[in-house]
């Protein structure tokens, strides 16, 4: 239950950090949420395939699920165009 629990909190900062990084503005609790765990995705496929490893601690998940939010929010915006 930690994990999801843990997943989610990550999931909400670093989507509201990608959104301040992106557009100025955050996309509420659900989306922040939304756009983190699918930016922990992402940013956990490129920093892999990459060899990057940030490790399992607190600061190496928010950042990678916050860099891969970023790389989510910028693809989108580019389709959006």
């Amino acid at each position: 239950m930690d994990g999801i629990i843990g997943s989610i909190i990550i999931g909400a900062i670093a989507g509201w950090l990608a959104g301040k990084f992106m557009k100025g503005a955050g996309f509420g609790l659900l989306g922040n949420i939304i756009v983190g765990i699918v930016g922990g995705i992402v940013g956990g496929f490129v920093f892999g395939a990459l060899g990057i490893s940030m490790g399992n601690a607190l600061v190496g998940s928010l950042i990678t699920a916050t860099i891969g939010a970023v790389i989510l929010l910028f693809i989108v915006g580019l389709v959006k165009k």
